[in-house]
């Protein structure tokens, strides 16, 4: 049986909550408010609620939450005020205290068993969950402890940091390639098929949490066989059929390999994100040899860009309010951008044709 701290300095009332809680509950009972701190004070972990006078001797209601505040046991032990006190100000002040609920006197024998219950069990529910999270959080923290020892060990690795410039190699293969056929749209037809380019090589710290999630063993050899990400590129262009022709070019030139290729813009993902994912073996020349790395290059809109920017803040931002309406307001914007690139596109068309 859980103990409850029944406080009233009127006999009467505490003995009329002993009888109405004693069959469930282990009942103590204090006078005033010094006398409560003294119990709390010797068995405050134990303690299951208080049922908390408002108007006392030496000592009223008010002082005691405030005390239990300083100790942290309101935190632990949900606060029901006994009152005859009717004034909307006095309970909204409880509660702004940090008061769970609110028994009026003259006291009724269902409503009081009933919100003891609910406060205990709240407070449960609530303490449970605290501990999950709090073991979670540890749990986490160990991970990543683990996770930068280990990326420390990887930067420290010749080999590691050996495939690392391979990568970087790549990314520049890449780069010159698509800065080529730029050059050569801007001269045969007086515009860019792309407006930026903007590359990343994945850090160790997420290489290494790639690799362990997917239960890979963490080897140069291994990174290289199995991560396609390493070496990344985004590839941002104003219209749709810019994102098609500039790919097929690049993909039809003869030292590329398109290893996988993944059209979110025909087939969207379903939170509204649209681009063109080609996954490619790229040739580096070493002076070995030549050799081919694995490079992710993504194509997208500049609309489609600041939306996934927008996206991508919503996934990692831990404290944000009515997720669900903002997935469904970026669902919506998704659906919009879409209409609007082909309707720019539309325009554009009409304006080179009338160059003609």
């Amino acid at each position: 049986m859980k103990k409850i701290l029944v406080v009233d300095d009127a006999q009467l009332n505490r003995e009329l909550l002993y009888d109405i809680l004693k069959d469930d509950y282990i009942v103590d009972m204090a006078g005033d408010g010094e006398e409560t701190l003294e119990k709390l004070r010797a068995y405050h972990r134990e303690t299951a609620a208080l049922l908390l006078d408002l108007r006392m001797p030496k000592m009223d209601g008010f002082a005691v939450i405030e005390e239990m505040k300083r100790n942290n046991w309101i935190k632990k032990i949900p606060i029901l005020i006994i009152s005859g006190e009717d004034a909307i100000e006095i309970e909204n002040q409880c509660f702004e205290l940090g008061a769970s609920d609110f028994i009026h006197k003259p006291f009724v024998h269902s409503i009081v068993k009933n919100r003891v219950k609910n406060a205990i069990e709240l407070f449960t529910c609530k303490n449970q969950l605290e501990q999950t999270v709090e073991k979670q959080a540890r749990t986490l923290k160990k991970q990543y402890q683990i996770i930068q020892m280990q990326a420390e060990k990887l930067r420290e690795a010749k080999p590691f940091n050996r495939l690392m410039m391979e990568y970087r190699s790549a990314i520049v293969e890449v780069e010159t390639k698509l800065k080529v056929l730029n050059e050569e749209f801007s001269q045969e037809y007086n515009r860019n098929p792309f407006e930026s380019i903007k590359s990343r090589l994945k850090s160790p710290e997420s290489i290494y949490e790639k690799m362990e999630r997917k239960g890979f063993p963490v080897t140069v050899e291994s990174i290289r066989e199995n991560l396609a990400d390493v070496a990344g590129l985004r590839v941002i262009c104003s219209f749709p059929d810019d994102i098609y022709r500039l790919a097929d070019l690049f993909i039809k030139q003869d030292d590329i390999i398109l290893i996988r290729r993944k059209d979110y813009i025909k087939n969207p993902k379903p939170n509204g994100y649209r681009s063109l994912h080609l996954i490619l073996d790229v040739p580096i020349f070493l002076s070995e040899g030549k050799k081919y790395m694995k490079v992710e290059v993504q194509f997208r809109t500049i609309a489609m860009d600041f939306w996934a920017s927008l996206e991508h803040k919503l996934k990692y931002k831990k404290d944000v309010g009515d997720t669900d309406e903002i997935v469904e307001q970026l669902k919506s914007c998704a659906d919009s951008i879409e209409r609007l690139d082909y309707q720019m596109q539309e325009i554009r068309n009409k304006i080179d044709q009338s160059r003609v």
